[in-house]
């Protein structure tokens, strides 16, 4: 028997938008995705739980504000998506339409979680990030660009120096980022493996 092939991960080399701004530090998983919507079978429908909490203490939180609406470049500081290692908060923000991350700095899970589905992770110096989170509070309308193999990030008459991790960005250039993809592809090459294998033929 002949398992069908799924369609390789697509290569990601550009990420373009408007930006979103999110400004403090050490923003946790928590915050992201409250933890009484981990309950869900699937990840359908987590995007409507964003920052669910954070915006109902806080009617001005930047999610909450219209001028962002339709943004798909988050901006953000230090250490974000800190705390436990939880694969919805970043399936919310990609479900909510978010297609990159522009920071300071990552938690290592959260930056791996966002890197297999397809969510690139850029860093900058924090003066940098400063810059481009005032220039989109000024202009919502700002488009900002980010190249995956250079890490160059440009926001009208912004240009910064940004960077992912070497192989998170060779991973999107290769289409390489998704490995259930990968596995699924190579499905009767893992089918012939675990037929060798004693403790998976025997149940």
């Amino acid at each position: 028997m002949t398992t069908s092939h799924q369609p390789p991960a697509t290569a990601i080399r550009h990420v373009e938008g408007r930006g979103l701004p999110l400004r403090g530090t050490d923003i946790d998983t928590d915050r992201i995705m409250p933890a009484r919507f981990l309950k869900a079978v699937s990840f359908e429908g987590l995007e409507r739980h964003v920052f669910e909490d954070d915006r109902a203490a806080d009617p001005s939180h930047p999610f909450n504000n219209t001028k962002y609406a339709g943004a798909s470049i988050l901006v953000v500081n230090a250490n974000f998506g800190c705390g436990s290692s939880r694969e919805h908060a970043p399936q919310g923000l990609a479900r909510l339409g978010i297609r990159a991350i522009v920071g300071e700095s990552y938690s290592e899970i959260f930056q791996g979680n966002a890197t297999m589905m397809g969510l690139p992770c850029f860093t900058a110096d924090p003066e940098s990030i400063a810059r481009l989170q005032a220039a989109v509070e000024t202009d919502p309308t700002l488009t900002i660009s980010a190249d995956v193999a250079s890490g160059a990030i440009t926001a009208g008459p912004l240009r910064i120096a940004g960077a992912l991790p070497p192989a998170a960005r060779d991973a999107f250039l290769s289409g390489q980022w998704n490995p259930t993809v990968m596995l699924l592809d190579k499905f009767d090459e893992v089918r012939a493996v675990a037929s060798r294998l004693p403790y998976v033929r025997g149940f």
